[in-house]
């Protein structure tokens, strides 16, 4: 059985596909999430993708992914700036983790500018829409890889 990489997905994007396709592209999560999947696949993972539009869960997720996984990738979406919460539950984790964002944040608003995750997680990938995830997953194989 091959090793599994959580997914994670915060506020919001359930919506993908509809909301601000300009900024966020035209692809559903459930696009990303099977682009995900191929992709994990090639890379000798299983993948567990969720989504939630709630803190709490997203924090309940971390300390299970960090339990049942060899990584994790979040999109913490709108959370990745205002939680602290999820900031300690990644500290508490000892598996890789790496955020990621579909837009670039850094050329957004500047409330978009700062990430509480970004100091808790091994790396930042931003801006490159739903290949993010890719990189993300291809970031973690590099990640697990080292580890061994």
């Amino acid at each position: 059985m091959a090793s599994t990489i959580f997914v994670l997905n915060g506020p919001n994007l359930n919506a993908l596909g509809k909301r601000e396709p300009g900024i966020y592209g035209g692809k559903t999560l459930a696009d990303i999430e099977a682009m995900c999947k191929a992709e994990a696949k090639l890379l000798g993972f299983d993948i567990d993708f969720r989504q939630s539009n709630h803190e709490g869960t997203l924090v309940d997720w971390l300390h299970e992914a960090g339990e049942k996984s060899v990584g994790i990738a979040i999109n913490p979406a709108a959370y990745g700036h205002t939680s602290i919460a999820m900031h300690d539950a990644i500290r508490a984790i000892t598996v890789p983790v790496v955020e990621l964002h579909l837009s670039n944040i850094h050329a957004r608003e500047e409330f978009r500018h700062k990430s509480m995750i970004a100091p808790a997680v091994k790396g930042v990938i931003c801006g490159f829409g739903a290949q993010s995830y890719i990189l993300a997953l291809h970031a973690l194989k590099n990640l697990t890889e080292k580890s061994k």
